[in-house]
């Protein structure tokens, strides 16, 4: 699982920049050093988008094997991007081909109006990995008619026709993942996981006939295939060596093996081996072996999550996105955060739960904090901020997990920004000084125990299927959202002064709550369109917990509703109560989780999380109004430069820094094209 958007604190550094102009067409990645003058983190900005770089720290201090490591890893990830724009859209690669032929070969006039607004689509259309926005997963507007992409495909020599060309302009596939209720959700749904006439009730029902070994230990049907029906039957298009997507994956393949030749230790190269082979056969037992592994071998400075593995695109939550995310460990903020992963089990002990959902022995959670140095696929250019993995339930319960927390991520957002925004939606000067002192410490706060705490607890009923086939489409949001309220939970206890990570729990869990309701409520509103109904799993569940907690204490005016100046707050009366709501929430989700619950599911996450107040909504973003920064924002990756001896093998490995986004994405095209043609 990943904590994929940006909570609390952070969500309103997301969204706090100044506006950067736009960069005119570069051919190839335009390098600085990083070691010159003060780092800049702001690339530019456009739409609703903000692009940011990030740093490695620590990475001269690692040896030329670990970094030759870190290289090989990253370009395992690179090689298969393409195979993520692919399954967002199955005419993702087409469009994405053309438009860029179109952008470096243009001659005629680029000062133009139109001109320009081709220039915004095709970021944004990168920064999507489609065309299908990469949060509300509507499809992505040009604000170009036409006959202009005509005009300038001709001018260009540029072949884009048919439904290719049409879908840009029509109707048709409007949305990636549509999770409305009452709908066919697959059928409706654009991601390329299921063939034409695949309907939400084939795919329940091919699932259902399969049968693991070890009922016990599930296997991930579906994680790794495309569903397609031929000749009127259902049949799986394996992700693999030799099947779809073969070609990326060959290329994967080559990399992880250099990796394998320079692993840290054994268990490394062990899980290394098992992934090769995974990605060789597309077995899923490989897969959970390879996850076991994986989970297990936790010494040594670098670490990888390479795969098909997150199943929010997939609307029934079968099918996993590829991703790769490398990273560096991070030894002085881990050791920090350790102490949560030693104190899990205090925390499921004392947790709300029931006492039938609680784990009686918490194993293997592992806590690090550490340095991205390379992401791809789902993780780029929009990042998560924490990750917890694997996501099999009897994987966790049997072996354990790893959570990590992306620190340098987290120090470019926070370095980023500015707090305008922030002034204006706090109810008062003592919220705003909260928020100020304590806002970006309960941020981690917060990230450190959804992550670790929060997606290690709880445990399924004996009999209880996994949850993508007993909450299906709701499972996502229930799932984020249980892991946000142990985190809220835990976050004004003074449990975590006593374990020395706070020194005033109060005030700290003061501002996580603040920071949360304000979000939940009201700020994440400004993603949206007036009128949207809100779809992503991540900001249903914070809308959702919100409007419950809000709902629930009006009895004891926990939460109250404020109007100063024409103007609308939310400001917290009995922070001790709305603790005690989170709790009961809490309480309430795990049991839905455990028990399979489909109905109450359903009723929370439709009757507190999917329709907006329309009234509020308005207000809010004609307040945002004021504001020139965009609502979302990713980043570029830096560039790992190996240095070769007239023999060929590497010396040493430099970090460069992208000048521009539109540099990058075309030298990823160029030299990451490993999927020239996908039926």
């Amino acid at each position: 699982m990943k904590l994929k958007s940006i909570l609390n604190v952070l969500f309103i550094s997301v969204i706090l920049w100044s506006c950067a102009n736009d960069k005119q067409k570069t051919s190839e990645v335009a390098t600085a050093k990083e070691e010159t003058e003060a780092f800049d983190y702001n690339v530019e900005q456009f739409a609703d988008i903000k692009v940011l770089r990030y740093q490695i720290p620590g990475w001269e201090k690692l040896t030329l094997k670990e970094q030759k490591l870190v290289y090989y890893l990253t370009q395992a990830g690179l090689s298969g991007r393409d195979i993520m724009w692919d399954q967002n859209y199955r005419h993702n690669l087409t469009i994405r081909k053309a438009l860029e032929h179109v952008y470096s070969n243009y001659s005629g006039d680029r000062s133009t109006k139109a001109w320009n607004t081709f220039v915004v689509y095709l970021k944004r259309v990168w920064f999507s990995n489609g065309i299908h926005h990469h949060y509300s997963n509507d499809k992505i507007k040009p604000d170009f008619n036409s006959d202009y992409l005509k005009e300038i495909l001709e001018a260009t020599n540029t072949v884009l026709e048919g439904e290719a060309f049409e879908v840009i302009f029509n109707d048709a596939d409007s949305k990636k993942v549509n999770q409305a209720k009452g709908i066919d959700n697959v059928g409706l749904s654009a991601v390329n996981f299921y063939g034409e006439g695949v309907t939400n009730d084939d795919v329940i029902g091919f699932y259902k006939t399969k049968k693991s070994p070890n009922a016990e230990r599930p296997l991930a049907f579906g994680l790794n295939s495309q569903l397609i029906k031929e000749d009127g039957q259902l049949k799986e298009r394996i992700y693999k060596s030799g099947g779809l997507y073969g070609s990326a994956i060959d290329e994967v393949i080559k990399w992880l093996e250099l990796a394998q030749e320079v692993a840290e230790n054994e268990a490394q190269g062990k899980a290394l081996s098992l992934l090769i082979e995974y990605y060789r056969t597309g077995d899923l037992q490989t897969w959970d072996d390879y996850n076991v592994a994986w989970t297990g071998a936790t010494e040594g400075n670098i670490d990888y999550i390479n795969g098909f593995i997150e199943v929010y695109n997939d609307p029934l939550g079968y099918r996993g996105s590829y991703e790769s995310i490398i990273e560096i460990n991070d030894f002085d903020m881990s050791q920090k955060m350790k102490v949560l992963s030693d104190n899990a089990q205090w925390f499921e002990d004392n947790s709300t739960l029931m006492d039938a959902h609680k784990k009686k022995n918490v194993v293997g959670v592992t806590y690090k904090v550490v340095s991205v140095a390379g992401e791809a696929g789902d993780a780029s250019p929009s990042t998560p901020i924490g990750v917890n993995l694997p996501n099999a339930n009897w994987i966790r319960a049997a072996v354990g997990s790893k959570s990590v927390s992306l620190g340098n991520i987290t120090n470019a957002y926070n370095n980023a920004g500015g707090s305008g925004r922030l002034q204006e939606f706090v109810h008062d000067d003592e919220e705003l000084e909260l928020e100020e002192k304590y806002g970006q410490l309960a941020d981690k706060l917060h990230t450190a125990l959804h992550e670790v705490v929060g997606h290690a607890s709880g445990q399924l009923n004996p009999g209880v299927g996994e949850t993508k086939e007993t909450l299906k489409n709701y499972a996502s949001t229930l799932e984020e959202g249980r892991a946000d309220l142990v985190a809220l939970y835990y976050q004004y206890d003074a449990k975590l002064q006593e374990l020395g990570l706070v020194e005033d729990w109060e005030a700290a869990g003061r501002a996580s709550y603040d920071g949360y309701i304000r979000n939940g409520l009201m700020m994440q509103l400004v993603r949206l369109n007036l009128g949207d109904d809100v779809e992503e799993a991540h900001m249903r569940n914070r809308q959702w917990i919100s409007a419950w907690v809000f709902e629930k204490g009006q009895p004891d005016n926990v939460i109250e509703k404020v109007t100063q100046n024409g103007k609308t707050y939310y400001n917290i009366n009995d922070y001790a109560k709305l603790r005690e709501l989170f709790g009961e929430l809490l309480r309430e989700t795990q049991r839905i989780k455990s028990e399979g619950d489909y109905a109450a599911v359903e009723a929370l996450v439709e009757g507190y999380g999917v329709k907006v107040d329309q009234s509020i909504h308005a207000e809010v973003l004609e307040r945002n109004k004021q504001f020139n920064s965009a609502p979302y924002s990713g980043f570029v990756n830096p560039v790992l430069v190996p240095e070769k001896n007239d023999a060929g093998e590497i010396i040493a490995i430099t970090v460069e820094q992208p000048e521009t986004f539109d540099g990058q994405m075309l030298d990823y095209s160029k030299n990451y094209n490993f999927l020239p043609e996908v039926n």
